[in-house]
């Protein structure tokens, strides 16, 4: 499918010069690629150590047939359903925070039909854009992390859930995408050594998976041999402003004089923003993921087991299992009850993976910045004209980071978009 070409730029693109991007994540190392290839000097402040950012334990998928976003007809009464079942797929943490309530009547005034049809189109072309890149990133010859085109698997058990994503199938169908739903039969036809117990599943053919690690590790390999700065435990503290620009970053190590700002900062995006005096809506979405041997049984394609809410990930000869969602102010605790959820759904669709719970030194938990209406922020702001915001991926980090990337450089360089970026805009929120 073509990827459209679409509107120019804001007017608030400037000469080529010094950036700064503000995260180290997917989407900032992806945002610092795409500035370097247009011959800007760059410099990426990283408040971590880079070893366990939220990209590297994410399931590696890249989701044309993601274009629904996370704020959708029903959302919020399977909400309310899960919000008492602490191993759920999707659980909102009750609680008095102004800032997760002001979220959660944002989400619920967009989980609507409306807002899905809206969406359905930009996002399927950002991640097709997406997946364009990946395949010209995997030319690159000290990048290989591991890209294969085998789709992704939704399994299902339930008849309810078959019918809603066979329903889904046509709508992406018709929106141009690679997808077949199959029987019980052809799915195991493409998964000749493990067992499946299913009542069907859909195949997008239009998907793809990496592996997050590699990318991240190689991408900052890459971009520190080609004298990218990038300063790691370096805390932004705030900004100096003046005729509505920013002139200057104040950092727990020095302060930054950059011409262009890019912030992507993932979860931490609104503590980040509010220093700048603007309103960036994010929650973070709390996910969990493990990595099993397939001892003889490998698993060959990505799934998601659509009940479960569970991703699936062939990945580096072992297999990633990963999933929930905690809205929930941020903590560094493992709630092993949401660890055990995804557990206990595994054989129920793999019948060969009886999988022990995992030590807890072995799962990974990362935050996905999930913005109220499930779409990501992109473009200048209105309030500083030199700021571009990259950020509220949500489970869709991996997966956008390289159009969103290069969205920014063309931003940044006042070229012809890729494609269009009206209902990215980070200033939907006020």
């Amino acid at each position: 499918m073509t990827i459209p070409s679409s509107i120019l730029p804001l007017p608030s693109s400037i000469n080529k010069g010094n950036v700064t991007i503000i995260g180290a994540g997917i989407i900032g190392l992806c945002s610092a690629y795409y500035l370097l290839k247009e011959g800007f000097k760059v410099t990426l402040l990283e408040q971590g150590d880079l070893i366990n950012n939220c990209s590297s334990g994410n399931a590696g998928m890249i989701v044309p047939s993601h274009f629904v976003p996370l704020a959708a007809p029903g959302m919020i009464s399977k909400g309310i359903k899960w919000m008492f079942d602490s191993k759920s797929p999707f659980y909102v943490k009750p609680s008095l925070n102004p800032a997760l309530i002001s979220w959660g009547l944002k989400f619920w005034k967009y989980s609507n039909q409306n807002h899905v049809d809206i969406s359905a189109e930009p996002l399927r072309d950002l991640h097709l854009l997406s997946k364009q890149l990946y395949d010209d990133l995997a030319k690159e010859p000290t990048l290989d992390f591991g890209l294969e085109k085998k789709g992704i698997l939704m399994l299902y058990k339930s008849q309810a859930a078959g019918d809603e994503e066979i329903h889904l199938a046509k709508k992406a169908q018709s929106l141009g995408l690679d997808v077949e739903p199959l029987t019980p039969a052809q799915t195991q036809d493409l998964e000749p050594d493990t067992a499946l117990d299913i009542l069907g599943s859909v195949h997008y053919r239009c998907d793809a998976h990496l592996s997050p690690s590699d990318l991240v590790q190689q991408l900052v390999a890459y971009l520190r041999k080609n004298e990218v700065e990038i300063v790691t435990n370096c805390k932004v503290t705030g900004f100096e402003t003046n005729a509505g620009k920013i002139t200057a970053i104040k950092t727990t190590n020095q302060t930054y004089t950059p011409d262009l700002v890019v912030m992507t900062g993932g979860a931490w995006l609104p503590e980040l923003a509010k220093k700048a005096d603007l309103n960036i809506p994010i929650m973070p979405g709390k996910g969990y993921s493990f990595m099993v041997d397939p001892n003889g049984q490998q698993i060959h394609h990505p799934s998601l087991l659509l009940e479960a809410r569970v991703a699936v990930t062939p990945m580096n000869g072992q297999i990633r299992f990963g999933g929930t969602m905690e809205i929930a102010p941020m903590n560094d605790k493992v709630n092993m009850n949401r660890v055990e959820g995804i557990v206990n759904s595994i054989p129920n669709y793999y019948p060969d993976y009886q999988v022990p719970i995992p030590q807890i030194d072995k799962i990974w938990y990362g935050f996905r910045p999930c913005s109220p209406d499930g779409l990501p922020y992109i473009g200048f702001t209105q309030k500083l004209k030199n700021l571009i915001i990259a950020g509220g991926h949500g489970m869709m980090g991996v997966s956008l980071a390289p159009a969103t990337g290069k969205l920014v450089a063309e931003l940044a360089v006042g070229s012809k978009l890729s494609v269009g970026v009206e209902v990215y805009k980070p200033d939907r929120f006020g």
